[in-house]
């Protein structure tokens, strides 16, 4: 699913408007994102978990030459999934 296809999927399920689904959904990521970025860990309870998390610094190999690389260190985003949610998923 596209978000597009999620625009319309919200828009149908809530009777909005897809304009006011698209807010709705930028308004969500966005404020994660700003969270997040504050350090701070997003919980939703039955859905899951927002955090930051630290790679560090590694060496890595370029797949068409073959070359040593080093990769960088950086932040990035992980999602755990909730109790209920992976219930829900588990049943499918």
């Amino acid at each position: 699913m596209n978000k597009a296809e999620l625009i319309d999927q919200i828009s149908k399920d809530a009777e909005i408007t897809k304009t006011q689904a698209n807010k709705a959904i930028d308004a969500f990521t966005n404020a994660i994102v700003s969270t997040l970025k504050k350090g701070d860990r997003v919980t939703l309870v039955g859905f899951g978990t927002f955090t930051v998390s630290e790679r560090s610094a590694r060496n890595g190999r370029n797949p068409q030459n073959g070359k040593k690389l080093k990769i960088s260190a950086k932040k990035v985003a992980k999602f755990k999934a909730g109790k209920d949610f992976a219930e829900q998923i588990e049943k499918m």
